[in-house]
Order: C-alpha cells, then structure tokens, then sequence
C-alpha cells in the first residue's frame, strides 16, 4: 500500500482504480495524531510481564519458533514511518509510545509490521537531520523494544525507496526522492539500506525484514518473464528508468551481514500476484524464507477461486505471510473471506493500517489511537480476539 506525499492526496482516488492498490491520503495523516520527535521515540521502552516474541524459523510451510512450536503472524501495519520523514513531518504518524502500543496488544495482535524510508534510515542530505540518519534509526529501535515488550513481533520493511521512474503506474515522475512506492528497489541506496537494517537487528532474531513493500515492475514491462527476471536479478530492467536491485541481491546484503532473521519476499503486481514466486524463488543459504501477499477488494487476485489457483501451490510449499489485507469498503465482509481461507490454510495475516485516516481512501482499522475500530477494523479487531 502507498501512503502518497500532501502532493498527491488530490488525484488519490483516480490513482487507485488504475494502480490497484490501496491509497493513504496524507492530508488525513497529518491530522492524526502528533508526529513522534527523535527524543520521544528513542525514550526507553517500558517493560511489561508479556513473553518474548519468538525467534521465527521457516520449517516446510510452517513458522516455528525456537523450540519448533508452529507459530502465526496476525496483526496490524503501523504506517508512518515511510511518509513523515521524507516529508519533513515527523518520524511516525501519531503516538507509538507504550500506552499507543498497549492498546494494539489489546487487540491481541501479535505482530507489527513497520513501514520504512531508505533515505530517512541512510540520512541523505535531503533530509531534515531531526527526522533521519540516528534519529530515525533510533526511533524505529525503540519502537521495536516496545513491540517486543509487549510479546509482538516487530516486521520491518522497506517501503518507500529512491529512483525516478516515469513508466506504467508511474506515482511520482517529477522526483528521483523516496517520496512515493517505486517499480522496484533502487541498485543505489536499497542494498545499503538493508546492509544497515540488518546489521542492526541481527542480534534480535525475534524481528522480521520485509525486503520490498509492492513490487510492480509488471506494469513497467508487457513481459512477465523479464519483469520476474527483474525482480529476482534487478540490473537493467525493461522500462524501470534505474538501476535495480533484486530481490537475490537485497537477501544477499541481509544475510552478508551474518543476519540469519526471518525474511519475507513479496511478488509482482503490488504483491498480489505470486504465480511465479517459486519458480523465481532467490536462493536463501539462511533457508529462511517466506512468500509475501498483498491482498485487497479491488486487486486482480480477490476470490477464493483466485486463491486456490494461484496461493495453494505456494502455501504449500513456503511459509505464507498476508503483509496487508485490507478493503475500501467501510466494512469487513472482504477481509473476512481472507482471513477464513488464510486460517484454513494455517498462513498469517496483518492488516493495514493501525492509523487514523478514512477507512474506504485509507483503508483505516482505528478511529482514534486508544484502539476505537472503524466499520471496517471491527471485523479485523473481533476475528483476532475471537482466536484466543
């Protein structure tokens, strides 16, 4: 999912009918919440009586954790962190301290997947200092600890990411700067990113890496051989105006660093579309890998028919990680059939966004940051209390 700069709230609407993603209009975000400021997010994280979340292993098709117990990931996507920085805003959208991570607990989430900026994490000269390089990376530090405080896993992706590119789906042709979801990752800044992340929480087996948010170089090229070509070996890619870096070499750089962290790799088409993700599979020496998916009412892949043909064969041979589900409904009757098929299947879901926008442009699960579910995040909210 793309939260789009102040720039681009305006044509959201006729972006999404065309991208088949979900948008964020930031002009609600800015309303949300205060931005969280360096010396707030790099505060100590308060210890609470929760477990440990668990150090998660692929195993077949299975997570498991350390003592080979089959775990699941379900939970929320807590966006910010990919869009205030790089528009000079803040580090995350709203409050993340304790009291804001305790109320997603009481959803009894067990997982957090954390979106982020590679030029905010790297500090390139572009950004407010205040919002990037240390103090970005302490804050998303921080956020982890309180996570993990409160038994939740902590998934860190790259969502936003330099590079222009001005082809098919094209949402930001006018700037090279992270300030919309790119086709692909950028040969540039990405690898380094990772490089960073990694050596970071490699540590810390308890905290996830979503290498890519949505990939889309599908719509950059009408060869669906050369845009998975792409996506697993980057380089020059058919109408991509940068120089990518795969999916192998982005794995590459986490697992250089000694990382041996839970890694998620999403598909094609904004990461609905996974019918060649094994095929195209990169080669993990970690051999710990799991399919990401994106799903929402409007994408291509929407009914079950869809999901035995394309996800069963996947499921059944790698763990499976729902990163976003999600409607623009104001309702749950989609997210409800997914998180169905996904729990008959033993997969994992999250969904977007623990963030208080409007829940058909967002779409938004909370109302306000004490945990009041939307129309929408009530069917999200009732299903994962419903499992305990």
């Amino acid at each position: 999912m793309r939260a789009p700069p102040r720039l681009y709230a305006l044509v959201a609407a006729a972006v999404l009918s065309v991208a088949g993603t979900a948008l964020v209009p930031a002009t609600a975000s800015a309303a949300s919440g205060p931005a969280t400021t360096a010396s707030a997010a790099s505060a100590p994280a308060v210890t609470v009586p929760n477990a440990a979340p668990p150090k998660l292993r692929a195993s077949g098709n299975k997570l498991v954790d350390e003592n080979g117990a089959t775990r699941r990931l379900l939970g929320v996507n807590r966006s910010g962190g990919e869009f205030m920085c790089v528009q000079g805003r803040g580090i995350f959208d709203g409050p993340v301290d304790d009291a804001a991570v305790k109320a997603i607990a009481d959803w009894k989430v067990n997982a957090v997947r954390i979106p982020l900026n590679e030029e905010c994490w790297l500090g390139l000269s572009h950004i407010n200092t205040a919002y990037g390089g240390a103090n970005y990376i302490a804050a998303v530090k921080a956020l982890v600890a309180r996570l993990e405080a409160r038994g939740i896993t902590p998934v860190v992706e790259l969502h936003w990411s330099h590079g222009r590119y001005t082809g098919g789906d094209s949402h930001c042709a006018d700037t090279e700067y992270a300030t919309c979801q790119k086709p692909m990752p950028d040969a540039q800044y990405t690898p380094a990113f990772w490089t960073s992340v990694a050596q970071t929480f490699k540590g810390d087996q308890a905290v996830v890496f979503d290498l890519f948010n949505e990939p889309f170089p599908d719509r950059a090229t009408s060869d669906l051989t050369a845009a998975w070509t792409c996506w697993r070996d980057g380089g020059s890619c058919p109408g991509i105006d940068f120089q990518v870096a795969g999916m192998q070499t982005l794995l590459n750089a986490v697992r250089a660093t000694g990382a041996r962290n839970l890694v998620l790799i999403p598909g094609v088409a904004y990461s609905n579309d996974l019918r060649q993700w094994l095929t195209y599979k990169p080669n993990d020496p970690a051999g710990n890998l799991a399919a990401a998916w994106h799903t929402y009412n409007f994408n291509t892949c929407s009914s079950e028919s869809c999901f035995n043909e394309q996800l069963a064969p996947v499921i059944a041979r790698v763990p499976f990680v729902a990163g976003e589900i999600g409607e623009n409904t104001c309702s749950h009757g989609y997210v409800d059939r997914v998180m169905a098929w996904l729990d008959a299947k033993g997969a994992s879901y999250l969904g977007w966004t623990w963030n208080t926008w409007d829940c058909s442009s967002g779409p938004s699960l909370i109302s306000d940051y004490n945990g009041t579910p939307t129309n929408y995040g009530v069917g999200l909210r009732d299903h994962l209390k419903g499992m305990q």
